[in-house]
C-alpha cells in the first residue's frame, strides 16, 4: 500500500487492484500496527496502534445454545468450555464479518470465566483450546493482548465465559 500512496494512486485503485488480481488479504492493510508477540504463549504481550485508526468496541458475548432440547440457560445448552469458547468466538467474528473486519484486525481481548459448577474448577485449558482455534493460525496470525478473569459469575447462569473485544480499522477504510 505505501507504494502506492508514494506514487499518488488512491488506496481506494489499490485496494481495487488487490482485490482484482485474486489477493486474500484484507481490504486494508495494517503494517503500521505493531504487535509485541510472546515467543511461548499465543498472545500478544504490547500492540502499538498509530493514529489514523479508528476503534471498535465490542460487548461482551456469550455462547450461542448448542442443544435446545436442554435445559434453559443450563451448562448442557451450552456446551463446555472448549465448545463455549468456540462458539463465543465466532459470534465475535460473524460481528466482525458484518463491519467489514476479521479477527485479525482485534487487538484486545478480555475474558470472562466461572468455574463449571459441577468440578468447581476454572477450564483454563479448555478456553485455551477454544481460543487456538482463532488466534496464531497460519490463516490468522495476529495476536491480540489479552487478559482472562475468573469471576464470581455471569448474566447467564449456562455460560461459562463471555469474551469481549476491541478492534481497530484505519479511518481511511
Amino acid at each position: 500500500m505505501r507504494f502506492f500512496k508514494l506514487f499518488g494512486v488512491s488506496t481506494l485503485l489499490a485496494t481495487t487492484v488487490f482485490v482484482a488480481m485474486g489477493s486474500a488479504a484484507p481490504a486494508y492493510a495494517q503494517s503500521d500496527i505493531i504487535r509485541h508477540n510472546e515467543a511461548t504463549f499465543p498472545i500478544a504481550s504490547a500492540i502499538e496502534v498509530p493514529a489514523g485508526y479508528s476503534t471498535i468496541y465490542l460487548s461482551g458475548m456469550g455462547a450461542p445454545v448448542i442443544n435446545p432440547q436442554a435445559p434453559a440457560k443450563s451448562l448442557e445448552a451450552y456446551g463446555n468450555m472448549a465448545t463455549q469458547t468456540e462458539g463465543s468466538l465466532k459470534r465475535i467474528e460473524e460481528t466482525l464479518k458484518g463491519m467489514g473486519l476479521t479477527m485479525g484486525d482485534i487487538v484486545q481481548m478480555h475474558i470472562f470465566m466461572v468455574a463449571d459448577a459441577q468440578t468447581k474448577k476454572l477450564d483454563f485449558a479448555g478456553m485455551m483450546d477454544g481460543y487456538k482455534k482463532f488466534f496464531g493460525t497460519k490463516a490468522q496470525p495476529n495476536l491480540p493482548v489479552r487478559s482472562a478473569f475468573a469471576v464470581a459469575q455471569l448474566a447467564n447462569p449456562g455460560w461459562l465465559i463471555e469474551i469481549e473485544v476491541v478492534a481497530v480499522r484505519p479511518t481511511h477504510h
